[in-house]
């Protein structure tokens, strides 16, 4: 889903392994002051019970080197889980260092009121200052251009290596300063405030500084104490319970089960889950505002995509003339493309190319008034000295102004139109004065695979809309080749957010994307809008997350990052948890063996000894965070399937394997311990 080099999401990677874990490892050491380890209550248990069997072991009340090995293992235990936040905050911080180099000490040249240019520090720069760029030049801040278009280069940001074009006037307006323009002259408008640029505040999302738990993480970080909180109540009155059939609990035993049955692996490996979601939408060249944009693209259960640019290519092309009856072919043609001359979008430039195709040779005569297509007219066309009036444009608009100059509609136009728009195409219609003359067919291209991206969302679950402004025939052709659940045809920007507000309404979370002004209202209504890095200011601002690849088809991708963000959170949930089971059969029988021999029964694992089993069961408890910190940095893989489906892989693949593993896992090590020291 990422078309950006290859290169680039590497490159803001890219710091060496050796250089990234030693300084996650000094980190670590640093999350065990009293005022960080307190975020986290889980380590804060294991923390204190480590300082607990440190002076336990001090004051002689176990043997030296069963007191001093369960110290250092708990030890171990709380550095593996800061250390596996450390990691993915360190790769957040790689990736800052290399956006730091394009926000670097930029010179602009700021146009004074008059038109003068004054050289001045890119710091001194305000909002609403106007800065020329020219080839060569570093654009020195964010902003809108005012005037011109240029070929700029985004790879200091996107990691894109192809040049874009951003133009003045169109929703292609948006630069990012520290990029570079590669030809022509801009005149930009600053609008973002020193320390408040569009630089600053990623640097500062990926550093993690701005980090917020997402809901559901705070959810189950509530989960995960109140368990801890409830295990602990219950280990500390085993002793009283164990007074009454006179057996004596060591009490770094009961610190040891204690740190065994509390979910440790999760509550090691939460807050990097959360942070590795933004790292991996930031590989995908995503800029997410949050954690919660992530995880709640996760949620997602409707997609708002418009037709042109995500679903098909965008530039339509003409296909084919079909003149009216009574009137010849040759005549439309050349009234298409006297029409077209002078037209500048792709639509008009491709008009030209099939009339000159099919034996068009007229040239632009002396003299001709060229009228450009407006929202209002929908319409576009040529005034001729001799005063012939061609237009061309949308069925009912040329319908109106043929009327308007005493003409009337063609019998046959309506069934011409609809055949033209059953093929999924088009139809642009051709008037000379009061006379229709035929429609000319502009054809969409479906982008290649994106119908099997479809299918991959409904399998997950997801509803698609297509949003389009075609009559309702050719979006209905269109959805049924791309595979679209619903289309809304015929809309306007407050259509869109219109449909927004009636599906949330149905109690579904909704996604968009957006590019323009006009699309911020319904960008900032949805539950995630995902905003083209290319487009306007307004619409960045509205979204909250940014496309810097300004590929509309990431809103796919992004539904998946957060999925995967919630299945990885989930399955290691359910792993943990199940791991209790098996560590509580190692330790329990530790406790009461000795004076209960019935107690016996419940060593299923047939463990060498109590203290065997017990440091078993706290080296197990210990390793199993550093071995899953790959899949908590990675994410679980997945497949597209039901809520239901998804739940019964979890639990067979990471609720019984989280059950069985610990028994073979402890029963190995436990035997290693018993041939080295027992």
């Amino acid at each position: 889903m990422n078309r950006s080099n290859p290169n680039g999401a590497a490159r803001r990677d890219a710091v060496p392994a050796e250089h990234e874990y030693r300084a996650a490892l000094v980190s670590a050491l640093i999350k065990l002051a009293p005022h960080r380890i307190i975020r986290n209550p889980v380590m804060a248990v294991v923390w204190l019970g480590t300082v607990l069997t440190a002076l336990l072991a001090l004051a002689g009340q176990a043997s030296a080197g069963f007191g001093w090995s369960v110290t250092l293992i708990l030890l171990v235990t709380v550095l593996f889980s800061n250390f596996a936040e450390a990691v993915a905050e360190s790769r957040g911080r790689g990736q800052a260092a290399s956006l730091r180099r394009a926000r670097r000490d930029l010179i602009a040249h700021r146009l004074s009121d008059d038109g003068a240019l004054l050289e001045v520090s890119a710091s001194e720069l305000r909002a609403g200052d106007r800065v020329a760029v020219e080839a060569g030049q570093l654009i020195p801040a964010d902003g809108e251009i005012e005037e011109g278009l240029a070929s700029v280069n985004e790879a200091a940001v996107t990691g894109e290596s192809a040049p874009v074009l951003r133009e003045a006037g169109t929703d292609r307006s948006g630069v990012i300063g520290g990029t570079k323009v590669l030809s022509d002259r801009i005149v930009v408008r600053v609008t973002a405030e020193p320390g408040n640029s569009f630089l600053d505040r990623m640097i500062a999302l990926v550093e993690g500084s701005n980090r917020q738990k997402t809901p559901n993480e705070v959810a189950l970080g509530i989960l995960l104490t109140v368990m801890t909180l409830t295990f602990a109540i219950v280990v500390f009155t085993l002793p009283f319970i164990a007074g009454f059939v006179g057996v004596q609990i060591n009490l770094i035993l009961l610190i040891a089960l204690l740190v065994c049955l509390i979910p440790t692996t999760i509550g090691g490996l939460l807050p990097a889950i959360g942070i590795a979601g933004m790292n991996r939408a930031l590989r995908a060249n995503v800029l997410a505002k949050s954690g919660k944009a992530v995880e709640v693209a996760g949620d997602v259960d409707v997609l708002l995509l418009d037709k042109t640019g995500t679903i098909t290519h965008g530039d339509r092309q003409a296909t084919g003339f079909h003149a009216l009856e009574g009137c010849d072919k040759e005549r439309l043609v050349e009234a298409a493309l006297l029409a077209s001359l002078a037209d500048p979008t792709p639509e008009g430039k491709s008009i030209v190319v099939l009339a000159r195709r099919e034996g068009g040779d007229m040239e632009q005569p002396a003299g001709a008034e060229f009228l450009p297509f407006s929202a209002q007219s929908r319409m576009s066309g040529v005034n001729l000295s001799e005063g012939r009036m061609i237009r061309k444009g949308a069925m009912d608009a040329i319908v109106e102004h043929v009327r308007g100059l005493g003409g009337r509609q063609p019998d046959g136009l309506d069934a011409l139109v609809s055949e033209v728009a059953r093929k999924g195409a088009t139809p642009l219609v051709v008037s000379e004065g009061a006379s229709v003359l035929g429609v000319v067919e502009l054809s969409d291209v479906i982008k290649h695979g994106i119908k099997e991206r479809f299918a991959r969302l409904r399998e997950m679950g997801v509803r698609t809309v297509m949003i389009t402004g075609d009559n309702t025939l050719t979006a209905a052709s269109i959805a049924a080749q791309a595979g679209v659940d619903d289309y809304l045809a015929e809309a306007r920007p407050e259509d869109k957010l219109a449909r927004i507000r009636e599906e949330q309404a149905k109690g579904h979370l909704v996604a968009m994307v957006g590019d323009g002004t006009n699309d911020a209202p319904a960008l900032a209504q949805a539950d995630i809008g995902l905003a083209m890095n290319s487009g306007t200011q307004a619409a960045k601002e509205a979204g909250n997350m940014v496309d810097l690849d300004s590929d509309p088809t990431k809103l796919l991708a992004v539904v998946e990052i957060g999925k995967q963000q919630l299945i990885t959170r989930g399955a290691l949930t359910t792993f943990s948890l199940a791991n209790d089971v098996s560590k509580y059969f190692a330790i329990l029988p530790a406790l009461f063996a000795a004076a209960i021999p019935q107690m016996a029964v419940l060593n299923v694992m047939a463990l060498g000894s109590p203290t065997s089993a017990v440091l078993s069961a706290l080296i197990f408890n210990a390793v199993i965070i550093p071995l899953l910190i790959p899949l908590a940095l990675r994410g679980v893989r997945f497949k597209p399937a039901s809520a239901t489906e998804l739940l019964r892989n979890n639990m067979l693949i990471y609720g019984v394997g989280g059950v069985l593993l610990p028994f073979v896992a402890i029963k190995l090590i436990d035997v290693a311990l018993g041939a080295i020291f027992f």
